[in-house]
């Protein structure tokens, strides 16, 4: 692979590819609604889009007696007219909880959220072109979503789970036999997450050239496809560098070469593989808190802000398009520094 780009173009390629067998299971009216959205959506939006319908008709299909005389692939368009806004509040309501190929999926509220999302949009395409009369995906409320509390490790925890990372000490027997080879690498990603609140897809997607040392910076591919900059401290500096020395004698499989962290198969490292490294080091550290890669993002953008007090130097470092969706996730700093707000200013001296 030549560039970055291609790791990401490589992403795309596996969701069209996926969207195509899901489309295959769909009616066939639904192709041009993913062609029309297809310039203001990504493919991995696109494929959730797909999965979500899938849900839908298939729920339809058992349990609405007119889509039940007819395979879903042969829903003619006219069939969205023929359901009624109750059909979609017993739907929500059925995606709380159900069993399928022997497995059982729950939908907390902000999945339902998400799924009535892709209605509405997946209706109200087909009702401003004219060629439906009714939205009743339109008129349901979108689920109440409460707060989540973000959850972040404080400083001592953070420097447990390095100090686990570099000696392994808690690790099981098993897991100790990878450590030696995986620590040096494991270090530099874990202290990369930590110490510049980037997301996992971006640190897999990261190549060995998108590395500038001259600048302490490193080029991500953002969601939404764009390319920026994060910079790192001395900290980060030094972890990447004793992983890549250690790089330099290990040779990638093809199509890998740029690739800077790699698996144990020296392949590039995929998400899941980090999200399990996180969870095999988050399990010897003493504490209530489920770390998980997110958790190491929201640790490095509390850090920030309270450091900064920029709400906007954060959302722009974290990637976040909207600082409003900052504002939102760290409501309750922007609160504890209002408080003390309160006793800042004095009015009278004592």
């Amino acid at each position: 692979m030549d560039s970055k780009n291609n790791y990401h173009e490589e992403q795309n390629k596996l969701n069209t590819i996926k969207m195509r067998n899901v489309l295959a299971e769909l009616p066939s009216f639904c192709r041009q609604f993913f062609r029309g959205i297809e310039n203001n959506t990504s493919a991995r939006t696109r494929l959730a889009y797909a999965y979500d319908l899938r849900v839908f008709f298939e729920y339809m299909k058992k349990n609405n007696s007119y889509c039940s005389q007819m395979e879903i692939k042969d829903f003619p368009l006219s069939i969205l007219d023929s359901i009624r806004r109750e059909d979609i509040e017993e739907y929500l309501e059925y995606v709380a909880y159900y069993q399928k190929d022997n497995r059982e999926i729950t939908n907390d509220e902000r999945g339902k959220s998400r799924k009535l999302a892709s209605l509405r949009s997946f209706y109200n395409y087909f009702y401003q072109s004219e060629l439906i009369e009714k939205n009743p995906a339109a008129l349901i409320p979108m689920p109440k979503l409460h707060q989540k509390e973000i959850v972040r490790l404080d400083a001592d925890e953070v420097a447990l789970l390095l100090d686990e990372v570099e000696d392994g000490d808690k690790l099981t027997k098993n897991q100790k036999r990878f450590h030696d080879k995986t620590k040096v690498r494991d270090t530099a990603l874990l202290t990369l997450l930590l110490g510049t609140g980037i997301r996992v897809s971006e640190c897999v997607g990261l190549d060995i050239e998108d590395v500038d040392f001259k600048n302490n910076g490193i080029k991500v591919r953002r969601k939404g496809g764009y390319e920026a900059a994060v910079y790192f401290g001395e900290e980060v500096e030094k972890a990447l560098l004793d992983y890549l020395e250690q790089r330099k004698h290990i040779i990638p499989l093809s199509g890998h070469e740029h690739a800077l962290f790699l698996s144990i198969q020296n392949r590039r490292i995929t998400v899941r593989a980090v999200e399990n490294l996180v969870k095999k080091y988050a399990s010897t550290v003493t504490t209530l808190k489920k770390i998980t890669p997110h958790k190491l993002r929201s640790t490095y953008g509390t850090s920030l802000y309270r450091e900064t007090g920029d709400i906007y130097l954060v959302a722009d470092v974290l990637g976040h398009k909207d600082v409003n969706t900052t504002k939102k996730h760290y409501a309750a700093l922007e609160d504890e520094r209002r408080r003390k707000a309160a006793n800042a200013v004095k009015l009278r001296e004592p």
